[in-house]
């Protein structure tokens, strides 16, 4: 066991998942064939706000193959969850449990038939009749209804204060005071919500799409009253999550309650229109910040005053101005936390939930700042890093926000910008270039692994974690082989599975750091039981167990991934059309595991970031109360013609306090600053400050 192979991790390691994806051998939940399977369909509500009066279900009941038609009258009854006050999920479950309709699209009944088509053609016949209430969906920061949350995703402070806001602000020799927006933006993964459900003597199954199989099946247990080891969740595949696949969604409520009713496997897959209503939504925001600085730029003052919504039914509120908290140095800051209730669908996680929304706008107010100030915008940001974490004290484990700012200075060619906007132009072509920083906490969270040997000499590690397409299949491949020092080709990782060690869902960017020490303390521990052996093949059947809580060095250090976008973009002059000719940018991740998906994840949230800058927008009908724009037709995300150059890298950086790889997460950091670097490129270019993404022709024509 001594000398062993070179290190995997920190080498581009193809996907070890790679080749069944591709062939398309690899199974996703709805793919999963199952006898005698039948098939959900739910029915939604074309009011807002009301409750409904009768269902008739005559008609589908009539159609030949239609083995049942749920309502909530004749529904299972559903047991509460415990409650938690981050239980932000009850809602969400609690499908056919009243006649109370909370908006437009909520499920209200759903027809189980033998075939598909058959299921669709009977939901049609459905008859619901309702009696309908005034509904309130418009999102304004001067209602006079808004909500103070008591606690804010992740458990963050709803407000914090610190020194007096309002002198520092009147004293400020600059000032910027400015009120920033972003539209609802829905989750669109590639694989849709989907899900089957068979109940046995032995309990229930669920085959699911989702980013945390231990979660759902804790929740489906207390829902229908069953001990959690009669619940098997199982998840091989994901084709996607962003965030939508954390928390529960109203089909797997549904289609464990037709499955029970009717004693057949039942599968459910949301269509595309029905995952704007059903599958959740980054919510909008409205962000007042206004920033005072000395003559010289530095900061006296931050303060962000955010309004969003969540629905009538939960309370979710996003963290959107934790960053201003942190990000730079003041020593007079306020942020707040409003929320309006209102008869839309539930919102949920999106990628870098908060943070995302939140650095748009400080980003932007930043690079507004350094126009008044007359100071480059990287210069100002540089002057206002802090040494320590402005909200609670704590050293930073690492800080790698000057480096990235300086080395993308480098590779962008930076120097010799002309700050004036309007200063560059190719035709009809005005070209500017803009740069945001990027944040985005380092954390960890339980995890459980197990590692074993089997008589051959091949070394398995199971552990539940999910690969949404991170590359988590990949990375804890190479994890496990360095700890267990073997080769990959000797390792094999099981994932996707609620009957294998318990982890945390795959979200926070955080999956890494958390499982892969798991990984490391179960394979360490196998290796101790190893130590006396000269060969591990005697050994067959010999198991270990390891797992890990959160990082204590969290109560001591403040840990965080950082970056710095860069844009380059070109607009017509004539038509307000905008390319973005180039982003690049550049991470401070901690150790890199494998380039190879690193890079992955940072192209394809950096291509993310750019989408909500130029093309995404949920558009709510005040009078309908719904989302019209709710299919990829009309709901436009980056396509490969609006990515042109896109390049991301990285900074060497080693940081001892995070976990035994020394690795942050990538998975959100790449979206954070992107869509705030391309808006101050387009004002460089035109002279033109959108605070309202998307960025569309019209604001910049008029």
């Amino acid at each position: 066991m001594s000398g062993g192979p070179a290190r995997a991790t920190g080498t581009p390691l193809d996907r070890v998942d790679g080749r069944p994806k591709v062939t398309g051998s690899a199974t996703y939940a709805y793919e999963h064939r199952l006898e005698h399977a039948a098939y959900a369909v739910p029915v939604q509500s074309t009011i807002a706000a009301g409750r409904v009066v009768a269902v008739d279900a005559t008609a589908a009941l009539a159609l030949p193959g239609v083995l049942a038609v749920l309502t909530h009258e004749n529904a299972p009854r559903l047991q509460p969850l415990v409650p938690n006050p981050q239980a932000f999920q009850d809602a969400e479950w609690d499908v056919l449990q009243s006649d109370t309709v909370a908006y437009r699209g909520q499920v209200v009944a759903a027809v189980v038939a033998e075939t598909l088509e058959t299921a669709r053609e009977a939901a049609d016949l459905v008859t619901v009749r309702y009696e309908e209430r005034p509904h309130d969906v418009v999102l304004r920061a001067d209602r006079d209804d808004l909500q103070t949350p008591a606690i804010i995703n992740a458990g963050h402070p709803t407000d914090t204060a610190e020194g007096d806001v309002e002198a520092a602000l009147a004293a400020a020799a600059v000032t910027v005071d400015e009120t920033y927006t972003t539209p609802a933006v829905h989750n669109n993964p590639m694989e849709p919500h989907a899900t089957i459900a068979v109940w046995t003597d032995d309990g229930l199954t669920l085959y699911d799409s989702n980013q945390g199989p231990h979660r759902v099946r804790s929740d489906l247990a207390t829902l229908f009253g069953l001990p959690p080891e009669r619940v098997h969740v199982i998840t091989p595949y994901v084709g996607g999550g962003f965030g939508s696949k954390v928390l529960a969604r109203p089909h797997r409520s549904l289609v464990v309650m037709a499955a029970r009713e009717t004693g057949r496997p039942v599968k459910l897959a949301l269509t595309r229109q029905q995952m704007f209503a059903i599958a959740g939504y980054r919510t909008p925001t409205i962000q007042h910040v206004r920033l005072g600085a000395d003559a010289g730029g530095a900061l006296t003052a931050i303060s962000d005053d955010v309004v969003e919504q969540s629905s009538i039914g939960h309370e979710f509120t996003e963290q959107t101005g934790v960053p201003a908290r942190m990000l730079y140095a003041a020593p007079n800051r306020c942020t707040t936390h409003r929320l309006a209730r209102l008869h839309v669908p539930h919102p949920t996680y999106m990628r870098a939930p908060g943070e995302c929304p939140g650095m748009f706008a400080l980003e932007s107010a930043m690079d507004e700042l350094a126009l008044a100030c007359g100071l480059d915008p990287i210069e100002l940001r540089i002057r206002n890093v802090p040494a320590a974490d402005p909200e609670n004290g704590r050293p930073f484990s690492s800080h790698g926000l000057v480096a990235c700012l300086r080395e993308g200075a480098r590779r962008f060619g930076w120097d010799g910008r002309d700050p004036g906007p309007r200063a560059r132009r190719e035709g009809r072509w005005l070209v500017g270039t803009g740069v945001a920083s990027s944040t985005y906490p380092a954390r960890r969270a339980p995890s459980a692994a197990v590692a074993r040997v089997d008589p051959s000499g091949v070394f398995h590690v199971e552990i539940g974690a999910v690969d949404i397409g991170t590359g988590a299949w990949t990375v804890l491949t190479q994890i496990a082989a360095d700890a267990l020092e073997q080769p990959v080709e000797r390792v094999r990782v099981a994932i996707g599975d609620s009957g294998l060690p318990p982890a945390m869902a795959a979200g926070g960017s955080m999956g890494t750091a958390s499982w892969g020490s798991a990984v490391i303390d179960a394979c360490e521990n196998l290796r101790a039981r190893l130590l006396e052996l000269d060969d591990v093949i005697p050994a067959g059947g010999l198991e270990a167990r390891g797992e890990v809580g959160p990082n204590p060095e969290a109560r001591q250090f403040s840990m965080h991934s950082f970056g710095a976008q860069f844009a380059e973009v070109r607009v017509d002059e004539d038509t307000g059309e905008v390319r973005v000719a180039r982003l690049l940018g550049v991470f401070a991740g901690g150790r890199i595991l494998n380039p190879k998906t690193a890079r992955s994840q940072l192209l394809g949230g950096m291509t993310m970031g750019l989408s909500m800058a130029l093309h995404e927008a949920s558009v709510l009908d005040p009078h309908l109360g719904a989302y019209v724009n709710h299919d990829l037709a009309s709901y436009h995300v980056a396509a490969h013609a609006d990515v042109r150059g896109v390049e991301a890298t990285w900074i060497d950086e080693e940081d001892s306090h995070l976990n035994p790889m020394g690795a942050k997460g990538l998975g959100e950091v790449g979206i954070v600053g992107t869509a705030a670097a391309i808006a101050n490129a387009v004002h460089h270019a035109t002279g033109v400050r959108v605070r309202d993404l998307p960025i569309t022709l019209d604001k910049l024509l008029a």
